[in-house]
């Protein structure tokens, strides 16, 4: 996951109201349920010494959230009376309403709630150019077109000696408007940061565009026969439609599936020194000193950890994080808060625009090598001579 879109809560001073709501259960006595839930979640935040203004805007912000409106939940986070963020949740929150009142929005639980987001950059491509739309867990939106060629874009049915001429420039045609697709889309992927790309069309099309790709996006590539660039070859609610969704999901599964593994391999393998080098570390005093260093690449959280709820000492900037106050001290502020050490670690994972990566809870299948406690890092340069203790 990428944390750019939380950025906003860390660009201005606490405390901060966090509350995370389930909106899954739908029935007779969902309106009433939901509405016990938002003074609950209102009354704990005043318990916790919350301010009239901020409790109120918290709930203003749940009196508007039904199961109409988020099927499975939403996250929010409110500061000096005012909501600054209010994501959807891709899974619901176990039992009562999280409320909390602390010195960071506690955006720990949104890494797993939210779910790992590799978006897909689709291509819906045809012989006069391409409409691109970006698509992610936190909603779908149009991204550009680009136009090639209009003209001759059809072959004549004739195999006349004369008509030669005409159908090499029809295939030159196709080929031109190919490589102009495959030169935008890559372009279209470096400005969205795109995970993976997935090609939507006419075989032969896809199979142009996709020859034409750089390398290194080539193998991010697949294709799909479902839907296509002309009107309402997939419009909502049809069975063309919920097939390429499908697709869509399938290949962002595959990917977060094979992205996880890879990371955890380089974990296994970058925690033990090699040549007198650490490319990797975990436990909470490693961590820190490597956010304060702006050394975090990928932060690994395993949601089931205990380190998560240990207590680390934060300050103003994302970097100024430490193990004791004195030393938080040290760096510059005068008035550190003990937070728990996920909030401080992902503050600083957005901070330098590292990468947050949830891994599976302790007993699962494919979670052999992952952090002990629940917090590790890929390193983005290395120590030498092993990590720090």
């Amino acid at each position: 996951m990428r944390l750019g879109f939380l950025n906003p809560l860390f660009e201005r001073p606490g405390p901060w109201a966090t509350v995370y709501v389930d909106t899954s259960h739908a029935d007779q006595s969902s309106a009433e349920e939901h509405e016990r839930h938002a003074r609950e979640a209102c009354r704990r935040l005043e318990q916790q010494g919350a301010d009239a203004r901020t409790v109120r805007a918290v709930y203003d912000e749940l009196a508007t959230v039904t199961p109409a409106t988020e099927p499975v939940g939403r996250a929010v986070f409110a500061s000096r009376g005012e909501v600054v963020l209010d994501p959807s949740l891709t899974a619901p929150p176990q039992g009562a309403p999280h409320a909390c009142w602390s010195a960071l929005p506690h955006v720990g639980p949104l890494v797993e709630l939210a779910g790992d987001d590799p978006t897909c950059l689709v291509a819906y491509i045809d012989r006069t150019g391409a409409d691109f739309e970006l698509r992610g867990a936190r909603g779908d939106r149009a991204v550009g077109r680009v136009t090639g060629q209009q003209w001759p874009v059809h072959r004549t049915a004739t195999a006349d000696w004369s008509e030669r001429h005409f159908q090499l420039r029809t295939e030159n045609t196709w080929e031109h408007n190919a490589g102009l697709i495959a030169d935008e889309l890559r372009a279209r992927q470096e400005e969205t940061q795109a995970d993976l790309v997935l090609l939507v069309g006419d075989a032969r099309e896809r199979r142009a565009v996709h020859d034409r790709l750089p390398e290194q996006l080539r193998g991010r590539a697949a294709e799909t026969a479902h839907g296509g660039r002309a009107a309402g070859s997939a419009s909502p609610g049809t069975h063309a439609a919920r097939l390429l969704d499908r697709d869509v999901d399938e290949v962002r599964a595959r990917h977060l599936h094979d992205h996880t593994g890879e990371v955890l391999e380089r974990f296994r393998a970058g925690r033990v020194p090699a040549e007198g080098r650490v490319t990797a570390a975990e436990g909470v005093p490693a961590l820190v000193d490597a956010a304060r260093e702006h050394r975090i690449g990928t932060l690994l959280i395993r949601p089931d950890g205990t380190d998560l709820y240990r207590d680390v000492w934060a300050g103003a900037e994302p970097d100024q994080v430490a193990m004791r106050r004195t030393d938080l001290q040290y760096l510059g502020d005068a008035r550190p808060a003990a937070v728990r050490a996920d909030d401080a670690l992902i503050r600083s994972a957005a901070a330098t625009g590292a990468e947050v990566l949830t891994v599976p809870p302790d007993g699962a299948e494919d979670t052999n090598g992952a952090p002990v406690g629940g917090l590790g890092a890929l390193l983005r340069w290395p120590y030498e001579g092993g990590a720090p203790q």
